[in-house]
């Protein structure tokens, strides 16, 4: 019988003050984005596999300061607690999205077990497409599959990340993003691509943006595919960022100075698409000479050349930019419903942070903060002349407290992985050697028999910026936040309604014009995502979970004169997942890394992580290992919920 091992493969990471800044844009001219060849969707055939565990099953962890070593927060703002309610008649369509069995068993299984999701959502004239870590899958506005489970390995032209026939190892991606653009009728999407060593999986340090815009409104056709390296170590034309280099770097480790462009998001306005990444040395943790983080990265492309499949589109960047006294992090570019997008200033585009992470980042070490950054690019419509002059500002604001949230709690339940590795039975027999009882963790473990594991917690990320919407002149965006509410500190979330104002092309001020906290009474509110309706409603979707709900899909209207949190799927169970039972591979359990709200003329699409299934150690080991009757896989149980808003 098999055991799981695991790569040895790590990353190793680690009145309100105005600050107007420029910075030095560089026109690639091109350059380094470059045309990868076309794609269409539906002709991929997105093959599954049957269950089974297979070694090896898991992989490192790409770089993400979510799941690293926090700070410890300072006092929790005392906030009001929500009321909690079922969905209203709001609510349109409802359906179960893509979930760990869809993306562990994609590509005829040619994939690894992971979490988070990491949900992506993008919604055209007929069609939704839904991404999760490393498959997408579009359905129609009835929640009905029009395509299947595809991996973005095949879907950007890659060989499988693990071939498990010939045991070669192919790239690695992840953090997947998508925006219907509905100004240009096309998507866009974007994920981050590793390349790994062919013969032990050994990350090599190159890592690119992969991107691909849709030739028309349908998702199912064709698309334009480009590659942009982001290793920024002087390779492939990227510039050289200085990032802490690996002293003795292993077998296939080509590039051991090399950053990496973690955590991209995206972004438009009338003339530009935007993606930005926090950008981490990949190999090391600054112990060597070298940045352990150098700040976040902003690209601009000109959004009509890729439109029109331009071989090799313009691009303007800029490097690390600083807000005030700290280090940029996660600049979360806006997007905006159709026609709403800035025009003054030659177009501009808006962006908004947060200040303080877990201090590794930003620099920021403080227990709690009360103020946020709000960024701009103007002149965007210079980007398609020959001489782009594209101009960053932006300013540190006031903003309400928040502080590092701690973990969030779920409800209790069955959790068949946790008690097949507590398993004290001689379920597949005794040790020969000393006799010992081998359980149920025999499947996955050499003995001795493992130590305890403990009912899981969820990781409630730190205080980054989620999703950013600009419309009718505001910014609109939500962060995670410890809350007191009664007697105890919970994850919650804090909003905010922010007022930018361009003049001569400079971000001359900005104020947050409206906010709140969104907390519940022994529950937690995780992982927010805001949309806002063509009515002007501001609605939150979030993840609900602690001492009255498993892991739940919810959405809040914010400008309600009193939100209330409501229920669009309770969970059926609680996570139960590898990276909460440090004995194979975890010590904090991930959940999520951001969620989605696509808006749709009058509609709202809502994503959110959910656990959308239930079953016992007996069920899980009934039939296939740990299918559960078809309902998740020996690994992990995460699942989405995707639905409709009408209001």
């Amino acid at each position: 019988m098999k055991r799981l091992r695991y790569l040895s493969v790590a990353l190793v990471l680690a009145g309100p003050l105005i600050i107007e800044s420029t910075h030095a844009a560089h026109a690639a001219g091109g350059g380094r984005l470059v045309s990868a060849g076309s794609v269409t969707l539906s002709g991929l055939a997105g093959a599954n596999a049957v269950d089974g565990i297979t070694n090896p099953e898991i992989h490192a962890a790409e770089a993400d300061a979510g799941s690293g070593p926090r700070h410890n927060p300072g006092p929790a703002p005392e906030v009001r607690a929500a009321s909690v309610a079922a969905a209203g008649s709001e609510i349109g369509v409802t359906f179960a999205g893509l979930n760990h069995r869809d993306n562990r068993l994609a590509n005829n299984g040619n994939q690894f077990s992971s979490e988070p999701p990491d949900q992506a959502l993008c919604v055209g004239p007929t069609s939704v497409l839904e991404g999760v870590n490393t498959v997408l899958r579009v359905y129609d506005k009835a929640g009905n599959p029009l395509s299947n489970v595809v991996s973005y390995n095949e879907f950007f032209g890659y060989s499988p990340s693990i071939n498990r026939t010939t045991g070669e190892y192919g790239a690695f991606l992840t953090d997947p993003v998508c925006h219907y653009d509905a100004d240009t009728g096309r998507f866009f999407m974007a994920v981050l691509t590793i390349d790994q060593d062919p013969a032990n999986g050994q990350f090599t340090g190159k890592n690119r943006l992969d991107i691909a815009v849709s030739d028309s409104s349908d998702p199912l056709g064709s698309w334009h595919r480009y590659k942009l390296p982001v290793q920024n170590d002087g390779t492939e034309g990227t510039p050289n960022h200085g990032c802490d280099p690996e002293i003795t770097p292993p077998p296939g480790m080509t590039n051991a100075s090399a950053c990496i462009g973690d955590f991209p998001h995206l972004g438009t306005d009338a003339n530009g698409v935007f993606l930005t990444t926090n950008e981490y040395s990949f190999f090391s943790n600054g112990s060597n000479g070298g940045a352990a983080y150098t700040g976040s990265q902003i690209y601009a492309f000109s959004k009509s050349q890729l439109v029109a499949g331009a071989a090799s589109p313009t691009m303007v960047s800029f490097e690390g930019p600083a807000l005030g006294p700290f280090r940029s992090f996660t600049v979360w570019p806006a997007i905006s419903p159709a026609g709403q997008e800035a025009t003054g200033s030659g177009g501009t585009e808006y962006f908004l942070s947060s200040t303080l992470g877990d201090g590794s980042e930003t620099g920021n070490t403080a227990a709690s903060e009360n103020r946020i950054g709000v960024w701009a690019v103007t002149n965007t419509s210079s980007i398609d002349s020959a001489n782009p002059q594209l101009r960053l500002s932006n300013r540190l604001i006031n903003a309400d407290t928040y502080t590092m949230s701690p973990d969030a709690t779920q409800k209790n339940g069955s959790t068949p992985l946790r008690d097949c590795l507590n398993d004290k039975s001689a379920l597949f027999g005794r040790d020969p050697g000393t006799g010992a009882k081998l359980g149920c963790w025999f499947l996955f473990l050499d003995p001795p028999a493992p130590p305890h594991q403990a009912f899981g917690i969820l990781n409630s990320s730190d205080t980054r910026m989620n999703q950013v919407v600009y419309t009718g002149g505001r910014l609109y965006s939500a962060l995670g936040t410890g809350v007191r509410v009664g007697n105890s500190t919970r994850s919650g979330v804090l909003w905010v309604n922010v007022a930018p104002h361009v003049e001569k092309g400079v971000l001359k001020e900005a104020e947050v014009k409206k906010s709140g906290y969104i907390a519940l009474r022994n529950n937690d509110v995780i992982y927010p995502a805001v949309g806002v309706s063509a009515s002007g409603k501001v609605v939150m979707a979030a993840t609900v979970t602690g001492k009255d709900h498993y892991p739940s899909a919810s959405y809040t209207v914010l400008n309600d004169p009193n939100p209330t949190v409501k229920i669009i799927s309770e969970g059926v169970g609680p996570q139960d997942g590898f990276t909460e039972y440090p004995v194979i591979g975890g010590d904090r359990s991930r959940w999520g890394d951001y969620g989605a709200v696509a808006m749709d003329g009058n509609t709202l699409w809502l994503a959110s992580e959910t656990i959308e299934q239930s079953c016992t150690l007996a069920q899980y080991l009934t039939g296939a290992i740990g299918s559960c009757g078809g309902t998740r896989t020996a690994l992990a149980n995460w699942a989405t919920r995707v639905s409709s808003l009408n209001i």
